[in-house]
């Protein structure tokens, strides 16, 4: 049965006015998935560097270098996942604008259906969140900086190490 004239476009403007919340949501977890793309991208990034290994490979540099890809693997798996939860928070909020029309346009009662698919949304946005923090705790409790041995040139960096000595006065940073 075909709409009215005039209430034809009421129901769309409603529509629209009830969907325009999500579509609020929906450009901040676009926000968020950028964010987290950027840190992937990174850990990839650094991943391959450490795999090429430089200089003369010993023992102890490559102890070092298994350790930091261990980690990047680890911190790799969550930024993918809060990736994962955080387009699939995406895909319900559609899901969630696409009930709403439908609700508006077929007079049908599918309130119950729009909430759940909002807090499934929620949900999947908490778990990516999650996922994201337990990546950022861990890319920031694997490196040691070691302020107290910059000398004005070059301070010290260390990946899972124990801070090293301050070198004496007549030896030279590496």
């Amino acid at each position: 049965m075909p709409m009215p004239a005039v209430e034809g476009p009421i129901l769309i403007q409603h529509a629209i006015q009830l969907s325009v919340a999500p579509v609020f949501l929906l450009t901040g977890i676009a926000s968020l998935l950028g964010v987290m793309a950027n840190r992937l991208a990174r850990i990839i990034d650094r991943a391959r560097e450490v795999g090429k290994g430089r200089g003369a490979p010993n023992a102890e540099a490559i102890a070092m270098a298994r350790l930091e890809l261990a980690s990047l693997e680890r911190r790799r798996h969550l930024a993918s996942w809060s990736i994962n939860c955080c387009t699939g928070a995406a895909l319900l909020v559609c899901t969630v604008i696409v009930t709403l029309f439908i609700e508006e346009f077929l007079g049908a009662d599918l309130k119950w259906l729009a909430g759940a698919q909002f807090i499934a949304t929620m949900m999947s946005v908490i778990a990516g969140l999650s996922c994201f923090l337990a990546e950022v705790y861990i890319a920031t409790h694997s490196l040691f900086i070691d302020a107290q041995s910059f000398d004005g040139q070059a301070g010290q960096l260390r990946m899972f190490g124990a801070p090293q000595t301050k070198p004496a006065p007549d030896e030279k940073m590496p």
